[in-house]
């Protein structure tokens, strides 16, 4: 098996224009505007215009600039920092589109918020990411295009038709162009095993090693040792996104004492929260490599920090959606 991934997706478009007969129309709220802007290129469209503002006392307030009835409409928002806002965000664009009588809205949300409280580990907890699933059902969306969700079994929260991808294949391809040898990919902690092992079966079949990891409290992790062989390797960390980094670093000192020769960080979600650029910046790893599912200032990047593109394989998978074709054999 090739290290390339089975499907590169950073070329220019090769889709020609849509045509107006196909009533496809792309919208964006303004959670990662940039990133809705590279889709629209790579579909060879332009974004639907879009009056969004906001009251003195902060309520929000959407209106659509063009006619959508009868359209299949596509609403490209993460829901990211700050979760609250853009994730009502995304609830009344997507009842102004029901309103406007868009034949089907789709709810393309390449980071979806509030998914990390998926089960119920105690008494008198919520869970949230069926709770964000019941909202954006009830809100009108007939669809969900998700990138990368924090547990598979979210799927299921929804009773609507859910596409779900993954970041991986461009992260495959920027390693692959890297030729690292001797890899053995390495998961955070028990978790993010399955997540780990495919990641693994990707780079030819590299071994895979283990962090067992025992939380103290949301954010906080204890890193207790290591089951698998790092020394001399090139270790690569796979998690679905970086929050604070307090799990991921402690997991790059503990391959470095294992003997790790180098220590690379993949996520496909940069949430970074807190002390989280301080802490990957500060030389344990050679490189951290996230994509763009979450915007983040350029002001604010490090010398280690390398920041992938999605947007094409967004924007192909809207393609395959309002063509009907299939979305999962670009993923396999």
């Amino acid at each position: 098996m090739s290290l390339s991934a089975t499907l590169t997706l950073q070329k220019p478009s090769l889709l020609p224009p849509i045509p107006e007969s196909n009533r496809l129309r792309l919208f964006s709220g303004s959670s990662n505007i940039p990133l809705a802007q590279e889709v629209a290129r790579y579909l060879g469209m332009d974004l639907g215009p879009m009056i969004r503002k906001q009251f003195a006392d902060g309520e929000l307030y959407i209106q659509i600039q063009e006619s959508i009835r009868g359209c299949d409409v596509y609403l490209i928002q993460p829901c990211c920092y700050p979760v609250n806002d853009h994730l009502m965000e995304l609830l009344i664009m997507i009842d102004a589109c029901r309103r406007a009588s868009a034949r089907q809205i789709t709810a393309v949300i390449p980071y979806y918020g509030y998914a990390r409280a998926d089960r119920k580990t105690a008494g008198r907890e919520s869970i949230t990411a069926k709770l964000v699933a019941n909202l954006i059902t009830e809100a009108g969306a007939d669809r969900i295009l998700a990138m990368d969700l924090h547990s598979a079994q979210i799927q299921g929260y929804f009773d609507i038709p859910l596409d779900h991808v993954y970041g991986s294949p461009v992260i495959f391809d920027y390693l692959a162009s890297k030729k690292l040898s001797d890899l053995v990919v390495v998961s955070p902690d028990v978790g993010g095993v399955a997540r780990a092992r495919a990641f693994a079966k990707k780079l030819n079949d590299a071994p895979l090693a283990i962090i067992d990891k025992r939380r103290q409290a949301h954010n906080v992790a204890e890193v207790m040792n290591l089951i698998g062989d790092v020394k001399g390797k090139t270790a690569v960390l796979v998690d679905d996104m970086i929050d604070t980094a307090g799990t991921i670093l402690e997991g790059a000192k503990l391959l470095r004492k294992e003997g790790a020769r180098q220590v690379y960080a993949c996520a496909t979600h940069a949430v970074f929260s807190g002390p989280a650029i301080d802490r990957l910046s500060g030389g344990d790893f050679e490189e951290v490599i996230v994509t763009n599912t979450i915007p983040f200032p350029k002001d604010q990047h490090f010398e280690q920090l390398k920041v992938l593109s999605v947007a094409n394989l967004l924007g192909e998978t809207i393609w395959r959606i309002h063509e009907d074709s299939s979305v999962s054999i670009m993923f396999r």
